[in-house]
């Protein structure tokens, strides 16, 4: 395929971010304890300034908001950390902001995390005054003795409690659970994951414990004191045994990790996985925007103190990179495989040629790993299995 002119490609790559939607995402750092298994950028902080968190918060939406000015914004997440403990006039602050800022898609969904050891039912009906309308909920396990062997400050009354004041509140609930913990067999699994779907949930995110470098389980790991984790045979029965059970409830994987009703799907998430655009505002951040036909990836500064003191000075982003076709390339690829649609080849090449060799991809067809529909390419339930490996397959290196 010859290659697109400049003009041509950049225009491609203006537009480009309309394919997938622009959302908005902001990350609260603190959180009430730090759980052995985390990598996520989060920090434990006895005094919290929330006034001036907002005031951060708030100059950073207006700086990115003349960056992406006219934009309709279709979602709004608050991640973290523990968003849950914010207060409920920052919530309020940062979404008045927004409003103002970007035009709203007519139905936008905009989510806070919360852990059940920080739910209060005052704060939570202050949270949907405030325009939240959709929770997902950080419970990981419906069994006390896993929930303390993973750090987590609630048992499971608090969450079950939590999850019933949730639902009071908002229409759309989720939760988080880690499954091939320590000791775990199949039949716990099965009989956590079944008393999951009977508390009537449309949407859950359901995760393979995964032991990171640099968290307190990665050093006990390599220290040897982490025992009792699955091989990966029994992590294969367990993720095909969740593919199964939830599909008898009609909650499918749209992605690897994530299951839901027909229409609960996560929208923000999606725009992720779509390869849309996203604005990154708070410690550690990360983003993607398209300005002025060029795709940059951008993070703000990790830590707290530091993120807070240079957004007061005007931007708290550490770093804003151009990314390459090549990379723009890739990156769509890595994140559009996970979703149970695939990518489009079409758009791929909008990017500024054919990136996928033709003879791997009938390969892997071949192989069962892949499907291809026209100009859709997806990963089958077996290709998902081994996602990495079907992905460093098909990524284009040069």
């Amino acid at each position: 395929m010859p290659m697109r002119s400049e003009n041509s490609s950049r225009l491609a790559l203006t537009e480009d971010w309309q394919h997938g939607g622009f959302g908005l995402y902001i990350h609260w750092p603190f959180c009430a304890a730090k759980c052995p298994y985390c990598d996520f950028n989060s920090h434990v902080s006895r005094q919290i300034d929330q006034d001036r968190w907002a005031r951060a918060y708030l100059s950073e939406i207006e700086r990115v908001g003349a960056l992406t000015k006219g934009r309709v914004l279709n979602t709004v997440f608050f991640g973290g950390g523990t968003p849950s403990l914010m207060s409920p006039d920052t919530v309020h602050a940062i979404l008045d902001r927004v409003r103002r800022v970007w035009p709203m898609a007519n139905d936008p969904e905009i989510t806070l995390e919360a852990n059940p050891g920080s739910v209060d039912t005052a704060n939570f009906e202050a949270y949907a005054q405030a325009g939240v309308n959709r929770v997902s909920m950080g419970i990981q396990a419906l069994n006390d003795t896993d929930l303390r062997r993973l750090g987590r400050i609630h048992s499971v009354a608090d969450a079950r409690a939590a999850f019933d004041i949730a639902r009071k509140q908002f229409d759309r609930v989720s939760f988080d659970l880690i499954y091939a913990r320590q000791d775990q067999s199949l039949s716990a699994w099965e009989a956590e994951l079944r008393a999951a779907l009977s508390m009537a949930v449309d949407h859950l995110s359901l995760y393979q414990l995964t032991v990171e470098n640099g968290t307190a389980f990665g050093d006990r790991f390599l220290a040897g004191g982490l025992r009792g984790l699955p091989d990966d045979d029994l992590s294969a029965d367990m993720y095909q045994l969740t593919q199964d059970v939830c599909g008898e409830h009609d909650m499918f994987a749209y992605e690897v990790s994530n299951h839901a009703r027909a229409g609960a799907e996560s929208r923000h998430n999606r725009i992720y996985w779509q390869y849309g655009d996203y604005a990154g505002i708070g410690p550690g951040a990360h983003g993607r925007l398209t300005i002025n036909g060029q795709k940059l990836a951008t993070v703000g500064w990790s830590m707290p103190d530091k993120w807070i003191s240079t957004a007061e000075r005007g931007d708290g982003t550490k770093d804003s990179t151009a990314l390459s076709a090549l990379d723009q390339a890739q990156e769509y690829l890595l994140l559009g495989l996970r979703i149970s649609e695939g990518i489009d080849l079409d758009r791929l090449t909008t990017f500024g040629r054919t990136y996928v060799d033709d003879n791997k991809i009938d390969e892997l067809v071949s192989l069962g790993m892949v499907t291809r529909r026209g100009n859709r390419l997806a990963a089958t339930s077996r290709g998902r299995l081994v996602l990495n490996a079907v992905i460093e397959e098909l990524m284009p290196l040069e």
